[in-house]
């Protein structure tokens, strides 16, 4: 299936402003999403009915941005996508900048310590009718607990006071023949939650 490829704008525009890094990468390796991302939970059970047809198909887009953001964690702790599976859950382009983000990290010996908390996430779209379908994902990123440590100087980084601890995010998906991939992530910094 041929699926367009976007921009990771959002992402691009996170990572220096949370991680204290400079500059957005562009850059596309060439990697190709190489396997499924986990199924959705189980079907409803026979008899019963689901008042959103799309049920099952927000579950499967969550479980992929669950897991993306697992592994960009298990890379963001420690500079380097190495034993992580990004792969599976986000297009080639956005991979391409996210390494380049990761390479940054390495140069400045920064890496993430700390958790990551996403409150009422939900996929507030589903379009099962175009071509390629497509939904959007509403997040609350929590980065309170989230900080960046540089290796070099063996310290918690300050975090910019005007950075907001707490904010909206939205990501959009396509569902290709292995399943939901994220195709962009866009923080809105200006919009609380």
């Amino acid at each position: 299936m041929t699926a367009r490829l976007m921009r990771w704008t959002g992402l691009c525009a996170a990572v220096p402003l949370v991680l204290a890094l400079t500059g957005c990468g562009g850059g596309d390796d060439g990697a190709k999403p190489s396997a499924a991302p986990p199924a959705a939970s189980s079907p409803t059970p026979a008899g019963s009915t689901s008042a959103d047809p799309d049920a099952s198909e927000k579950t499967a887009v969550l479980a992929s941005y669950t897991a993306m953001w697992t592994e960009q964690m298990k890379a963001y702790r420690k500079a380097d996508a190495k034993g992580t599976d990004l792969e599976r859950y986000v297009t080639a382009e956005a991979l391409g900048q996210f390494r380049n983000d990761l390479d940054r990290m390495k140069q400045a010996g920064t890496v993430v310590r700390g958790d990551l908390a996403h409150d009422d996430t939900k996929v507030t779209a589903v379009d099962m009718d175009a071509q390629t379908p497509t939904a959007t994902v509403q997040d609350c990123m929590d980065i309170s607990k989230w900080q960046t440590y540089s290796t070099k100087k063996d310290q918690a980084l300050p975090m910019p006071s005007a950075q907001p601890r707490r904010y909206v995010a939205t990501a959009t998906a396509e569902k290709w023949e292995d399943g939901w991939i994220i195709t962009t992530f866009t923080p809105d910094g200006a919009q609380a939650c």
